[in-house]
């Protein structure tokens, strides 16, 4: 498969809550969102369903888990390793798979905000034209009233 063909799978870091399904572990990743109305931060939690093939994560364990095909009704996600004092890898995935996908987000990131930087440029480009424009008229009209009088 080309790299343009390849999804990027997102990755998630979380804690273990439930381990009592066999090769099944369920995580629970909290993430902080921002009322839009009043600015107060509060923290948002959702459980997803992670594949665990050697049943070795147990309750309480941070764990890191990455998207994947579909395994069942419920799991689209595949546990790949402890993260805490320093990531330990698991089967799944290498080191240099890791640091590779983080760099792909990374760079789609920065394409994002590239674009968002141009467009603000040009926002205030378009301001600075409109405000040319109106002390033009203005300054017109001045001109105007002191020569009337």
């Amino acid at each position: 498969m080309t790299d343009k063909n390849r999804k990027i799978k997102r990755i998630f870091k979380g804690i273990v809550v439930s381990d009592k399904s066999d090769k099944t572990v369920v995580v629970k990743i909290d993430r902080v969102k921002m009322h839009s109305k009043y600015h107060k931060r509060y923290t948002v939690s959702k459980n997803f369903k992670a594949h665990d093939e050697k049943n070795e994560y147990k309750t309480g364990d941070k764990v890191i888990i990455q998207e994947c095909r579909p395994l069942s009704k419920d799991k689209r996600w595949r546990v790949i390793g402890k993260f805490g004092h320093g990531f330990v890898a698991g089967d799944g995935i290498q080191d240099k798979e890791l640091e590779e996908l983080n760099k792909d987000t990374r760079k789609q990131v920065e394409a994002i905000e590239r674009k968002i930087e141009e467009s603000v440029k040009e926002k205030k480009e378009e301001k600075k034209e409109y405000k040319n424009e109106d002390t033009d008229k203005i300054e017109s009209e001045v001109e105007k009233v002191e020569t009337s009088n």
